[in-house]
């Protein structure tokens, strides 16, 4: 079981309203706690990214949280922190 698939099964038994959602909300929950995993990987806490990024640390627990509103440029810039680079593709 990944890291993510124990988070989720934490998290529905501890939050019944988080369970009711989840189906709605995943990809973008998928994607912020990916992003925090690479953030992560690369050794960064979230302030060592902000200072990286000439942001404040509120904004990256906000991408790492809930990046469903988060703009494709920024999300470059966070990979390209990190030392890695954005790969999209449809399946």
């Amino acid at each position: 079981m990944s890291d993510l698939d124990q988070y989720i099964q934490d998290r529905k038994a501890r939050d019944p309203e988080f369970s009711d959602g989840y189906d709605e909300g995943y990809e973008s929950f998928k994607f912020g706690v990916l992003l925090k995993e690479a953030r992560k990987e690369a050794g960064l806490t979230q302030l060592q990214l902000a200072q990286k990024l000439q942001t404040h640390k509120s904004a990256i627990s906000r991408i790492e949280n809930n990046s469903e509103d988060v703009k494709l440029s920024t999300i470059e810039r966070f990979a390209a922190a990190l030392g890695k680079k954005l790969e999209i593709r449809l399946v």
